[in-house]
Order: C-alpha cells, then sequence, then structure tokens
C-alpha cells in the first residue's frame, strides 16, 4: 500500500505545472529574419529560452498552450509558458485558432488528483478531437514512415502516404501543404503513424494557404 501511495504521488508531482511546464516546449518558431543564434524554422523552444534578436532579427513565435502568435523585431525575448516578454523590442502579438494541448493542472486540481489517483490509474480517458483551422495540416512525425488518414464520418475514404524522410521539414514535420494537399473542411479524420494515432477535425471555415502553423499543426 505504502508503494502504491509514492507511486501515486509521484504521479501527482510529475503532473503539477511547474513540472509539466520546465519539460515541455512552450512555442514553435514559425519564421525567423537575420542572424538569430540557436533558433531556425520550426524550432521548439522550451520556456527560460532566451532569444537574442539584435537590431535586425526578427522572429515569430507560436505558443502551444495559449494560441497566442506573436511578431517580434529587435531586442531580447524570454520565451514563457504562454507567452514572451521581451526587452528593447517591437511586439505584435495576435490570438489565433488552434487546437491547445492537454490542459495542465492548477496548484489546487494536481494536490486534489492525488485523492483520485488510485481510481485513475486503470481508466482509459476518452480520446481527444483536435480541431485545425487551416485544410492542410502539419504532421509532427519525427521520422519518415507510412502516414495513414482516414475520414470518420464519411466511411471508405483513406490516404496512404510513404514519407520520405527527404520531405521532412527539420527532420520531423511532414506538411500537406508543401505537398499540394487539402484534405475536406467540416470533415472528421483519425490519422495513424506507426503506433501513433490522433483523431482530429478540419473546422468548417478551414482556410488554405497561409495558415499559421498552430492553426494546423497536429502532435501524435
Amino acid at each position: 500500500m505504502r508503494t502504491l501511495l509514492v507511486a501515486a504521488l509521484g504521479c501527482v508531482a510529475l503532473a503539477s505545472p511547474a513540472a509539466a511546464q520546465l519539460s515541455a516546449p512552450a512555442a514553435i518558431v514559425e519564421e525567423v529574419k537575420g542572424d538569430v543564434p540557436g533558433i531556425e524554422f520550426m524550432d521548439y523552444v522550451l520556456p527560460g529560452k532566451v532569444i537574442k534578436l539584435g537590431a535586425n532579427g526578427a522572429i515569430v513565435l507560436n505558443y502551444l498552450q495559449s494560441c497566442i502568435r506573436e511578431t517580434i523585431t529587435g531586442g531580447v525575448v524570454v520565451v514563457g509558458t504562454e507567452q514572451s516578454k521581451v526587452s528593447l523590442a517591437d511586439i505584435q502579438t495576435a490570438k489565433v485558432d488552434c487546437t491547445a494541448p492537454k490542459p495542465q493542472l492548477s496548484e489546487s486540481e494536481a494536490s486534489q488528483s492525488a485523492a483520485t489517483a488510485f481510481r485513475s490509474i486503470n481508466q482509459k480517458s476518452a480520446p481527444k478531437v483536435a480541431s485545425i483551422y487551416g485544410v492542410s495540416p502539419v504532421f509532427d512525425v519525427a521520422s519518415g514512415g507510412k502516414l495513414v488518414i482516414e475520414r470518420t464520418d464519411v466511411p471508405g475514404e483513406r490516404r496512404d502516404v510513404t514519407i520520405d524522410k527527404k520531405a521532412l521539414i527539420k527532420g520531423r514535420f511532414y506538411d500537406m501543404a508543401k505537398a499540394g494537399t487539402a484534405l475536406m473542411p467540416g470533415a472528421s479524420y483519425a490519422a495513424s503513424f506507426g503506433n501513433r494515432k490522433i483523431a482530429f477535425r478540419v473546422d468548417p471555415a478551414a482556410r488554405p494557404g497561409d495558415v499559421p502553423v498552430i492553426s494546423r499543426l497536429l502532435r501524435f
């Protein structure tokens, strides 16, 4: 019993906001202009990362949790968990449509979860259905392989895509827009890559073309 209690409390500690925020990426880099040391297009960045843009550098950050999109020019940027802190910089901030990752537990929720830890150990949570707001999703697959996309609201529609590693951005992202492929607005899909699966829906108002990465990013 003591061992189970320690294990349950350990799970709660790992699920606390502080632990999750320190270990998980906070934002993804959509665009970089100029010479910005240590930062490249489509990099994930962690909270606390310091980005020195200098006088002529610029960056576009998409925050995964808050769906905040920042265009920052010049100065110094400190990556936060939901938005950046800047010094001597010009920053333009917009809230964009996106599906945030699973919400982090608040402090009170983390403490309350200890009481339900034993009940939840053997329970499977319902799969989360993501929404994308561009018709051509970006899949974070991390390697080459076979991507299968199946329509779940209309039987019989299936796409099998063999992804060569050369087709990946940064060696991990497969962008259907660059492949000239679009999905149906308003449709529901299931995608699988190896043993990983994700359910998602294309928003009825989803657009083609220049849609922010965060609005169409799907992470297995």
